[in-house]
């Protein structure tokens, strides 16, 4: 128990500096190329943070664990929602942007609901994974086509106006331009290692205490493999990058069910479990609902409403845990 609470401890530290370099990398890309924080956000960011879950149920699903994967997916969006939105709008107000309110958010639910469709007969087949991964392409194909500001920038011999500012040296400054791309890849590896360690480290921990699959996903496994959204959410949250935080969970939503589920279904049929159709898919449908007043009539994710999510995150874990207490 001693050396799975170490590896724990390895996985969280990990996932903290994977943070940190993935929001630096994202943001330098927003700087150099006049990119969207919420496409950013809702694409490199959040294709980073989605890998925990694409190992992770790459692994579950061709060891016949079609449960702890599904319920990793459903639990892993459940908590984006209520927990990291909770969290970060506890640390700092989020704002959400008209690019939140047009592109993001409709295009969360739209692939939260074509994911409950494919799975209401009980199998997502191949079909239904070629379907999700048609989705995906086009996903990424309208956000990368309408990604740029409208305006120029201006620069110092190629420089974003930013960087030649800085009292850095010369030498430094390309390196903070060019760095991106190499922060972008050691944080999302640093990201996958260290949230790869925390789920296996407590999926070993809960089996010792006798857990279902089912709820092993949707619980210790979905919070571990979330927890590279809430790092990046709340640093970015802390740091001022509100719409880049709201864009990583958006993002990572989205990604967790096109690109985790759509292309592992096209290798093997996922069965859904009854209780994961009945209960776990609707709560996930509910939680993203929720957002949809919060977002439009206050435009932003206070406080207020942070506890508002992360009471509702409580009460569901609550009542998944409470049969085995």
């Amino acid at each position: 128990m001693s050396f799975q609470l170490f590896l724990f401890a390895l996985g969280l530290a990990l996932v903290y500096f994977g943070a940190e370099w993935l929001l630096k990398g994202a943001t330098g890309l927003v700087h150099r190329y006049s990119v969207s924080p919420l496409i950013v956000g809702g694409t490199v960011v959040a294709f980073g943070t989605s890998m925990p879950e694409f190992v992770f149920n790459l692994f579950a699903a061709f060891s016949d664990e079609d449960g702890l994967a599904l319920g990793n997916i459903v639990g892993s969006n459940i908590c984006n929602i209520a927990l990291v939105l909770g969290a970060s709008g506890l640390v700092l107000p989020l704002l959400a942007s008209r690019d939140v309110l047009t592109k993001g958010y409709p295009s969360m639910m739209l692939a939260l609901i074509v994911f409950y469709l494919v799975a209401l007969d009980g199998t997502i087949t191949r079909i239904d994974g070629m379907v999700l991964v048609a989705l995906l392409i086009v996903f990424v194909f309208l956000l990368v086509r309408g990604s740029a500001y409208g305006g120029e920038r201006q620069t110092l011999d190629g420089v974003p106006p930013e960087v030649a500012k800085s009292p850095a040296p010369v030498r430094w400054k390309w390196l903070l331009i060019w760095g991106g791309p190499l922060l972008l890849v050691g944080g999302a590896l640093l990201l996958a290692g260290g949230a790869w360690l925390m789920m296996k480290s407590a999926v070993n921990i809960a089996t010792m205490l006798g857990v279902s699959p089912v709820i092993i996903g949707l619980t210790v496994v979905a919070i571990g493999t979330s927890l590279p959204e809430l790092a990046t959410s709340l640093v970015g949250a802390l740091k001022g990058q509100a719409e880049l935080s709201v864009g990583n969970v958006l993002g990572s939503n989205i990604l967790n069910v096109l690109f985790v589920v759509g292309p592992i279904s096209l290798f093997r049929p996922l069965h859904v479990e009854a209780d994961v159709l009945a209960v776990h898919f609707p709560v996930m449908l509910a939680f993203g609902a929720v957002l949809l007043p919060i977002v439009w009539f206050r435009t932003r994710i206070g406080r207020m409403e942070g506890a508002f999510l992360l009471t509702g995150f409580l009460a569901y874990l609550v009542y998944l845990i409470l049969p085995y207490l």
